[in-house]
């Protein structure tokens, strides 16, 4: 393991660029990054569960009542 030794891409600003990149397109370089931001955008603390638990109720009994 690593412990912060000479790094040439940090050296070289490539750490540097690929940050700044990152953060000004919104969407992170990493593999792992990406995936942490999407879960957190499906989740939302649970918004998105919470939510859809009480939409998809309504919109089966709103078609239930259409079709009938």
């Amino acid at each position: 393991m690593n412990k912060g030794g000479f790094s040439w891409k940090r050296a070289s600003g490539i750490s540097g660029a690929k940050s700044n990149l990152s953060k000004k397109i919104g969407v992170p370089l990493t593999k792992s990054g990406r995936n942490q931001k999407i879960g957190r955008t499906v989740t939302k603390g649970g918004c998105l569960v919470t939510l859809l638990a009480l939409i998809v109720p309504i919109v089966f009994i709103f078609l239930i009542v259409i079709i009938f």
